[in-house]
């Protein structure tokens, strides 16, 4: 590859890299995205049973039908504001009221988006199909902890990741009748347990301790005050402070 950076990043270096004659060497760009979607794999698993649970909630519970439930994992591709939209739709909800709760949840990315632009590289219109890619387990897959992020390993990661998501929807809509109630499938505590686990490995320093201990405080405390969806926005200005400070 012929890209090269400036050494004096030892810390941060990533995996595979080269130095020569005082220049660090990046890997080349296919071993970055083979390593980015190997380690997706057993979060893949996962991610394809939301999906799954996703495809059942739309087509068996009154939601938004299954055609643009496979329409939206496609487009969307994010979990937590499609379950919101689902239910909402599946409980009577007017579409406008959907789409704001999905919105909402969405702005999550934002500090997300921030601090992983600079590594999206390419003309606009290949960044923005790159950013489709930009999940919080391809990011966290992505981060080499100081700060930097590794394109390769996102687009790998976020490209099985994506895979499993609309193949779990899609044998979701085909299957829902015979798979039931998506509450039985247990995925309700498998959500936070996956996020707690994409927590863990970005806590190398005590910034990003700090983080997420502010976060978690702000969430806990707005969540019996305020509506679904605004204490996770709130606590994702958290990470903003420690963005800031760089």
């Amino acid at each position: 590859m012929a890209s090269v950076r400036a050494c004096g990043r030892g810390a941060g270096r990533a995996r595979g890299t080269r130095v020569v004659e005082g220049v660090e060497q990046l890997p080349p760009i296919r071993f970055e995205l083979r390593a980015g979607a190997i380690t997706a794999i057993p979060l893949a698993v996962a991610v394809g049973l939301f999906g799954v649970s996703f495809g059942v909630l739309s087509a068996t519970s009154g939601g938004m039908g299954a055609l643009p439930a496979v329409v939206m994992s496609v487009t969307t591709f994010a979990g937590s504001a499609q379950f919101a939209a689902a239910s909402i739709l599946a409980a009577g909800g007017q579409p406008i009221a959907a789409i704001a709760a999905a919105l909402l949840l969405n702005a999550r990315y934002i500090p997300i988006g921030i601090s992983v632009a600079r590594f999206l590289t390419g003309r606009p219109a290949q960044r923005f199909a790159k950013a489709q890619l930009v999940i919080d387990e391809s990011w966290a897959i992505a981060a080499r902890g100081d700060g930097h992020f590794e394109q390769g390993r996102l687009l790998g990661a976020g490209i099985v990741l994506w895979l499993a998501w609309v193949g779990g929807t899609i044998i979701g809509v085909i299957g829902g009748e015979a798979l039931g109630d998506p509450a039985a499938l247990g995925l309700d505590a498998a959500f936070p347990a996956l996020f707690l686990a994409l927590l863990v490995s970005q806590l190398h320093s005590r910034p990003a301790v700090g983080a997420a201990l502010l976060g978690a405080a702000i969430a806990i405390a707005l969540t019996p005050f305020t509506p679904p969806g605004v204490p996770i926005i709130a606590a994702a200005g958290a990470a903003l402070i420690g963005l800031a400070r760089r």
